[in-house]
């Protein structure tokens, strides 16, 4: 691979410290009760010599629950080593640490545990890839740390990106940093691209041709279980005959827009029921409070509240049922994209057979998008009053609601493959 720039990390590294004080100030508030903020310097429990965990990283909530069937994958196929899933917030901790909690109850693969990823200070990075000893490190999507893959390859680490993407945000900021980025892949032993053009893209920041394959999106290989379809089933049985749309993984800004929203679909079809479910927990008491001040009346699923005739929102104020919500309902809007965020994942209301709406911020998942786009998929909304009029309308028409459905479902069928693609390449890298 082409040989880096280590002078440019030194001034990274320098750039990080003299930020110090405000990365700080993040860590601080992206914790979880009972941690140790050490972690986030790289102390935590050293790893036996033998025992060379995989280490899989991942941003964030979403990142977790997209790489669910890659962990599941690699602690059967790897039962003899622990895996480690790290990640930067605490929703995603959150996430991990109820994963890793149910697979030990399942008690049939290898165990599964958490820590915070350290900043990206090259004394932490060193500190944390000495003491858990990976074995492999597996990094997600997007998440390329310098001095963390620097400390790898000088441990010897073998280091793959997996779902690797980069958006076109991502690569304008990255390609102002060429030496850097060099530098960095560099340390990637093999990288898992989504498509063509993200390889394209990696490639251009130096990241070698003959270390790249083209394995697709893991995100379309959604593992679908029973309990998730019967919780959406027992939950439809509940809210009855009336209509009902999800509007998942929402932020601030877009939650006052679809409430508002909300209010108009109501006033032609007042039994409409909107179920909202915010990106981040520590959102769920300002939304909440948002329903009231709208005049809309507000269950919370956290609090066991039962929807009855008067209810206009359902909050799902809970974590990890975002997918059982989508199959509850009629139609799904997928939140991120009325407010230039990027997007989240339209696959998952599309794999519980439920048409998909979104709005104009696609940046995250353009390539998902395309695809929905070409089987005719996926409806696409300007703003609160195109979504308020096209919901409206989709009510009203429930052949085209089916139609939907099933050209989603089929998007994310015929697209399946990428985990046996990306497991492939990692068998390499580990090949016992």
């Amino acid at each position: 691979m082409a040989g880096g720039h280590p002078w440019a990390r030194r001034l990274y590294s320098a750039a990080l410290l003299a930020l110090a004080p405000l990365l700080w100030w993040r860590v601080w508030r992206e914790h979880r009760a009972g941690r140790s903020r050490g972690e986030r310097l790289g102390w935590i429990p050293a790893s036996s010599a033998a025992e060379r965990p995989l280490w899989l990283h991942c941003a964030s909530v979403g990142e977790v629950q997209a790489a669910w069937p890659l962990i599941e994958a690699l602690r059967h196929r790897y039962p003899q080593r622990r895996l480690v899933i790290t990640t930067m917030t605490a929703t995603g901790a959150e996430r991990a640490v109820a994963l890793a909690e149910k697979l030990r109850h399942a008690g049939d693969g290898a165990e599964v545990s958490h820590y915070f990823l350290p900043l990206d200070f090259p004394c932490a990075a060193r500190r944390f890839v000495t003491r858990l000893r990976p074995g492999l490190a597996i990094f997600f999507e997007t998440e390329l740390w310098p001095n963390l893959l620097a400390a790898c390859s000088r441990r010897g680490v073998p280091v793959a990106v997996v779902n690797g993407r980069l958006s076109t945000r991502a690569f304008r900021t990255y390609r102002r940093l060429p030496r850097l980025m060099r530098e960095a892949l560099s340390h990637v032993t093999w990288l898992g691209a989504k498509s063509s053009q993200d390889a394209e893209r990696f490639e251009a920041l130096g990241m070698a041709a003959q270390a790249t394959t083209i394995t697709g999106s893991l995100k379309f290989d959604i593992a679908l279980n029973d309990e998730a379809f019967d919780v959406s089933e027992r939950l439809r049985t509940m809210l009855g005959e009336r209509p009902v749309w999800v509007a998942g993984s929402t932020h601030s800004g877009e939650d006052e827009v679809l409430l508002a929203t909300h209010a108009r679909v109501r006033e032609t079809l007042p039994e409409a029921l909107l179920i909202l479910v915010p990106r981040h927990p520590r959102r769920f008491e300002a939304v909440a409070e948002l329903c009231a001040e709208h005049g809309l009346a507000c269950a919370r699923r956290s609090k066991s509240e039962t929807p009855d005739a008067e209810t206009a929102v359902y909050l799902g104020d809970t974590m990890g049922e975002l997918r059982a919500l989508y199959g509850a309902a009629d139609l799904a809007f997928v939140g991120g994209s009325l407010v230039p965020v990027g997007g989240h994942n339209l696959l998952e209301p599309a794999a519980m057979g439920v048409p998909v709406l979104t709005g104009p911020e696609l940046a995250n998942f353009e390539d998902v998008a395309e695809m929905l786009r070409e089987h005719d998929a996926l409806v696409e909304v300007a703003d609160g009053n195109d979504l308020g009029s096209t919901l409206t309308r989709l009510f009203g028409e429930p052949a085209e609601r089916r139609r939907l459905a099933e050209a989603g479902r089929t998007v994310v069928e015929t697209n399946r493959g990428a985990l046996v693609r990306t497991l492939e390449g990692l068998d390499a890298l580990l090949p016992e």
